[in-house]
Formats: structure tokens, C-alpha cells, sequence
């Protein structure tokens, strides 16, 4: 895929244009393009000394295991997304990530990074932005899970993953593809696959969104907007949420 229209570039160039030295060296991050198949952890909490990767295409999931075995899904990364930058700098994962679905990622070594920062400062500035971007969505899933009901604490992840599919081309206020499933929601929600199969139902009888046969459909996104509060500026996004 050209650099101009890979979802990376697509995402960065939300924040700057990007010149031609820095599409450069976005090449050159891309030069090494892996598949990993779903299910199989591409990286484990504690493992030190790994690669950071580039999502190019399919769905990944972030997340930590409790004691007991159960699992809280911190977030689902979408194509355009960095997996482990955080993990690469502090050189110890502190987290796991495993594919959703079949992924096509770049992979980026430490010190490949930290050359490409040095020699385009605002490509760097730009991956700052990036990263305090999902930053500021952690802070919303923290606040979603101890303040807002599950009927709205749905509401907003599926309106905030519509905002961040638009970001790279791929949703719009009618809909758009979501492989996961109600058990991957459930861990990313704080919720019960059971609660999460109920909510989702009384959304579609309330006649606002319907997610079924991992496609997620908006029947009436404003009214889907006012239930969950859902303000755009935590994402950092110019214009109307979506066209």
C-alpha cells in the first residue's frame, strides 16, 4: 500500500501534513511487513526486548490477566494504530496483545524508532500525538466502566470506535465492520457476555444501533450520541464526528 494512503499516514496526517521526507521514512518503517494469525499472542506482558509494530490491516486486542484468570481487555487497536510503543520504551511489556483477526503489521525495532525521530522531529511529535490520543481514550474507558451505566458505557465504545474507524476510511454514520465479539466486549466493558447480549438488544429495540453478524449498524446515531454524552474532543478530532 502507498504511504500516502496507508492508515498510518492517514492517521498522523489528522494532526500535520506530512512531507515528502517524512512519507520517507515512514517507508522505511514499513519495510518489514509480518502476518500473524488470530488467537496467538504477538506479544506477552513481561517480555523485554521486543519489536513494536505498525498495524496495517485486521483487528488487535490489548490486555491483562488477573490472578484468577480472568481478562481485562484495555483496548482493541484498528489498522493505523502503534502495538507496544509504549512497551519498546519502557523496554518491559505491560501488557499482552493478541490478534482478533488475521493482521498484517510492520514491524519496528527500538532503535529504528528513535533514527526516525531524530531525523523528522515532526513525524515524532506527531507519534506523541498519536499515543496521547489513546491515552485519553484509557482515561474515557476508566470513566465508562466506574461512572457510566451499561447501556451508555456501550453506547460510547461503539460510537468512539466509529470515530476512530473514520479517522482511517473505514465507518461512517451508517455503520461499519466490527469482528469482535460479545465476549471481547464483555472484558473490554467490565461487563458479563450475558449483560453485554442484553444491552445490545435493548439498543435495538430502543431503535439505536444494532450490532449483529460483525457488522455494526446506526439507526439513529444522534439519539445514540445524546444517551452516552458522547463528546468528540477527548480524540482530538476536527469538524462533525462523522460524514
Amino acid at each position: 500500500m502507498n504511504d500516502l494512503q496507508s492508515p498510518f499516514a492517514r492517521k498522523l496526517g489528522a494532526f500535520v501534513a506530512l512531507s515528502a521526507q517524512e512519507f520517507s521514512v515512514l517507508n522505511r518503517l514499513h519495510s518489514r511487513r509480518k502476518v500473524f494469525q488470530p488467537g496467538r499472542d504477538i506479544m506477552h506482558e513481561g517480555q523485554r526486548n521486543h519489536a513494536a509494530y505498525i498495524l496495517a490491516s485486521g483487528w488487535v486486542c490489548s490486555y491483562k490477566l488477573l490472578p484468577g484468570g480472568t481478562r481485562q481487555v484495555v483496548d482493541f487497536q484498528i489498522p493505523g494504530d502503534f502495538l507496544g510503543l509504549r512497551s519498546v520504551l519502557f523496554r518491559t511489556a505491560d501488557h499482552s496483545i493478541e490478534p482478533v483477526t488475521r493482521i498484517e503489521a510492520s514491524e519496528v525495532l527500538a532503535p529504528e524508532l528513535l533514527d526516525a525521530f531524530s531525523e523528522t522531529p515532526r513525524l515524532a511529535t506527531a507519534v506523541l500525538w498519536a499515543a496521547s490520543r489513546d491515552e485519553a481514550m484509557v482515561v474515557e474507558h476508566l470513566v465508562g466502566i466506574g461512572r457510566r451505566d451499561a447501556r451508555e458505557r456501550t453506547a460510547h465504545f461503539l460510537l468512539e470506535l466509529a470515530a476512530r474507524l473514520k479517522l482511517v476510511g473505514m465507518a461512517t454514520t451508517a455503520g461499519f465492520e466490527c469482528p469482535l465479539s460479545q465476549y471481547m466486549l464483555a472484558d473490554a466493558l467490565g461487563l458479563s457476555a450475558v449483560h453485554v447480549n442484553r444491552v445490545l438488544r435493548e439498543l435495538r429495540e430502543a431503535g439505536l444501533v444494532t450490532f449483529q453478524h460483525g457488522h455494526v449498524t446506526f439507526h439513529d446515531f444522534e439519539g445514540l450520541v445524546t444517551l452516552a454524552d458522547f463528546d468528540l474532543h477527548y480524540l482530538d478530532h476536527d469538524g462533525p464526528l462523522l460524514t
